[in-house]
């Protein structure tokens, strides 16, 4: 149900085809009831976290759920990208079955992008559909995972091969929460934040290298600009494609260097943002091959993922390693890995490259590419 938000939060709405909702973004959203009004209404509600986040916020969000909500009840799963998996989504469902939740049990996803994912993805498939809120307290999740409707687990050989296509009731963005975020999350966000500018929106860009300090610093004021910017450009394109049939699946630039660079090195040995943000520069060089874009722009695109505390070379990992784990992406088509490149700066597109090229682009940004991982 569209709500009206007050002058001082910024709101925008995704729509796709079968749904629309409402993203908000603003300070002090977890403990406002109009954050929370208009949700479908139920008998009872359960808040997913991992311990931390919980142990900040869980009570917050539990007292904005009573008024609305009969039973409110916790479940905590562990923290990291390894923990995404079947064990920390059947853990969801023995709760709701335990606690005899029905259809109208509305899920809360409190926490980063692992717990917004499984949590989406339980809400998916318990009793074929219950409605979800997002409520992300990392800065990658606000730009990126919490918005669309992409939900997932992971499997050992690859990231989020198990999932489904679930949108949420609602995206609450409180920036209050990325006040207690550790500074290597922070800047694992911002590879997220970045990722829109070559693919969308090169004046982004110029804003970033201005404001990156502010950033980093955790200006609220220029946080509040970084995550509505990426969540208008996520909202059109998932508005134009929600299931990545097409234009979406831009959104993954970098991603395929990156998602190999996860299972590759062992889930929670990098963060996805510092996977992504090494796979944009390695997909930058693709591009600049594939004679789309000029070196220039590759290099100023490493500059500014270094100067946001970003990795800008790849791990160790045997080429055949890198190609066994590409050709997992879900962009791979008949075993055909396609990459989303860039030409010119601010378009993207996905396609296929030659092996020797993107050979070429891993040793060059890998110079120990060849041997074996080092042990994490």
């Amino acid at each position: 149900m569209p709500i009206t938000a007050p002058p001082a939060w910024r709101q925008l709405a995704v729509t796709t085809p079968g749904h629309r909702y409402e993203v908000l973004i603003g300070a002090g959203l977890l403990q406002d009831a109009r954050a929370w009004a208009g949700l479908p209404h139920g008998r009872s509600a359960v808040i997913v976290s991992n311990p931390q986040v919980h142990a900040l916020y869980g009570n917050t969000v539990a007292a904005a759920l009573a008024p609305l909500r009969d039973q409110v009840s916790h479940v905590l799963l562990p923290d990291g990208e390894q923990h995404k998996n079947w064990d920390s989504l059947n853990h969801i469902f023995d709760h709701l079955l335990a606690h005899t939740c029905d259809r109208q049990t509305l899920l809360v996803a409190l926490g980063g992008g692992v717990v917004g994912d499984i949590t989406g993805f339980a809400a998916a498939t318990y009793q074929r559909g219950v409605p979800f809120v997002q409520v992300p307290t990392t800065l990658l999740a606000q730009v990126d995972s919490s918005v669309g409707g992409k939900t997932a687990i992971n499997h050992p050989r690859g990231k989020n091969m198990i999932g489904a296509f679930h949108q949420p009731e609602r995206v609450l963005c409180d920036l209050q929460t990325l006040a207690t975020l550790p500074l290597r999350e922070l800047r694992a966000g911002l590879a997220e934040v970045i990722k829109y500018g070559p693919i969308a929106d090169v004046a982004l860009l110029d804003w970033l290298e201005a404001t990156l300090p502010a950033l980093l610093q955790g200006d609220t004021t220029a946080l509040a600009h970084a995550v509505h910017r990426a969540c208008q450009i996520k909202a059109d394109v998932v508005g134009q494609d929600e299931r990545e049939i097409g234009l979406r699946a831009i959104l993954n630039f970098g991603h395929t260097f990156g998602h190999a660079i996860e299972a590759g090195m062992g889930y929670g040995h990098w963060l996805h943002g510092e996977a992504v943000a090494c796979g944009m520069v390695l997909a930058a060089d693709l591009s600049a091959e594939l004679g789309l874009i000029d070196a220039a722009f590759t290099q100023r695109l490493a500059r500014l993922i270094a100067a946001a505390g970003l990795p800008v070379h790849a791990p160790a990992m045997p080429l055949a390693r890198w190609f066994e784990l590409m050709q997992l992406d879900k962009k791979a088509a008949a075993g055909d890995i396609r990459f989303v490149v860039i030409g010119p700066p601010g378009q993207a597109a996905l396609r296929s490259a030659p092996r020797d090229v993107v050979e070429r682009v891993i040793r060059r940004h890998s110079p120990k590419a060849g041997q074996e991982p080092a042990a994490a």
